[in-house]
């Protein structure tokens, strides 16, 4: 019987977005969603300054030229809003 293992690449493959979330999928298929209200200059950029995004810091980084903004892996996945935002939630 062979064993099967797995290993974690936190590396960036691709990025997405949807109306409200950016979506950002792993080379070891995982796929990371996070509201985009978290990142309010994401939030607030045109389409088009979302489509250019590079990868940067290795492969566990996001960089977005035209509006200055960097995202890693590793805040994505702690779950990490971007510093000094407070954010509401309502309860329903």
């Amino acid at each position: 019987m062979g064993i099967l293992t797995l290993t974690a690449d936190e590396r960036v493959k691709n990025v997405t977005f949807t109306e409200d979330s950016i979506c950002v999928d792993l080379m070891d298929g995982r796929t990371i969603s996070a509201p985009l209200i978290w990142y309010p200059r994401l939030y607030h950029a045109a389409p088009n300054q979302l489509a250019n995004w590079q990868v940067s810091g290795g492969g566990y980084g996001i960089h977005w030229p035209d509006i200055d903004e960097d995202l890693s892996t590793e805040g994505l996945l702690r779950g990490a809003p971007a510093p000094g935002q407070q954010h509401k939630i309502a309860l329903v």
